[in-house]
């Protein structure tokens, strides 16, 4: 199978999708030219910086029959957006009795490691699932991120897509064929006896690290992927805390009101799954703090192998 990187296999979907459906239209400030030199200013429209008009101009050509993606850029540009996603995009189907459909894909880029402070870095995917009606995807891998996004252009709801802000250019195996993985379905990144790692986004590369380092110790990690987080595939992350007893969550945003503590407690509260916990879960996270622009300090602020290595001792007693 080939390797491309994970901005490519973006693009593809991107590419291929578009081919298949001229309802699709491309909205954000930064343009792909390959998909501007394909398909024409017309469907792909280079916008203001003005995130609140674009992602407003997406609900209404999603409303007349049209397919829009408005890529938002960073995550941290969106919240001026937030009554369009909130408000608007998530109600709007409900709101309609179910009588109109709004196909929209919202992409921005989320977490740490580029050195860009605390106003161009953030995690915020757990705001939105608080949401109902919005779908929230984190795919860490070039298959992923191909698959996963195909299915968010297919979707008829609303989807907000949260590609890593420093994995453009990791690269990774990806079918030529057509590529689709159905949302709600987690990935066994790695099979294990002894603790299971939920580990979201980025963080996957972290726990498999992880595990290598502990596997040469006679420590076996199961790690799991859950891909999207609503809807969430808590029916995977329960089976395998059921076989090893010991739960890890790692996600590098802060623990506050956060997606790991919400499937920390989805675990817990299933009478059957907490039976045969060995151990208190075990949740390994971003400090609660703004993210520092200083390189060592980022560092210091966000989980790594090393982090997720210590709550597995712990978890292991």
């Amino acid at each position: 199978m080939r390797e491309i990187t994970y901005a490519q296999a973006m693009l593809e979907a991107l590419q291929e999708e578009f081919r298949r459906d001229k309802r699709y239209i491309y909205l954000g400030t930064i343009t792909p030219a390959p998909m501007v030199q394909e398909f024409g200013e017309e469907r792909i429209r280079s916008t203001s910086i003005s995130e609140s008009g674009f992602a407003g101009a997406a609900i209404g050509l999603a409303g007349s029959g049209y397919r829009p993606v408005a890529n938002m850029g960073m995550a941290t540009f969106a919240f001026v957006a937030m009554d369009q996603f909130v408000n608007q995009a998530a109600k709007i189907t409900y709101m309609f009795g179910g009588q109109a459909k709004f196909p929209i894909v919202y992409m921005m880029t989320v977490g740490a490691g580029g050195y860009m402070a605390a106003q161009h870095q953030i995690s915020p995917y757990a705001m939105y699932m608080n949401v109902p009606g919005l779908k929230i995807v984190l795919p860490a891998t070039p298959h992923d991120a191909k698959g996963l996004l195909k299915t968010a252009l297919r979707d008829n709801n609303p989807v907000i897509f949260f590609p890593n802000t420093v994995m453009s250019n990791l690269k990774g195996q990806v079918p030529e064929e057509e590529h689709i993985i159905p949302f709600g379905q987690a990935d066994v990144a790695r099979k294990g006896r002894d603790v299971t790692v939920v580990a979201l986004s980025r963080m996957r590369i972290e726990a498999l690290a992880a595990a290598e380092e502990l596997g040469q110790r006679g420590v076996s990690l199961e790690v799991i992927d859950p891909r999207t987080m609503v809807p969430l595939d808590i029916k995977a992350i329960r089976d395998s805390v059921a076989r090893t007893g010991r739960l890890v969550v790692v996600d590098e945003a802060c623990s506050t009101c956060s997606a790991a503590s919400e499937i920390t407690a989805l675990v817990v509260k299933d009478a059957q799954t907490f039976g045969k916990l060995k151990s208190a879960p075990k949740l390994v996270c971003g400090l609660n703090v703004p993210i520092p622009y200083s390189p060592p300090m980022e560092k210091y602020a966000v989980p790594d192998k090393n982090r997720i290595m210590d709550a597995v001792s712990e978890a292991m007693g």
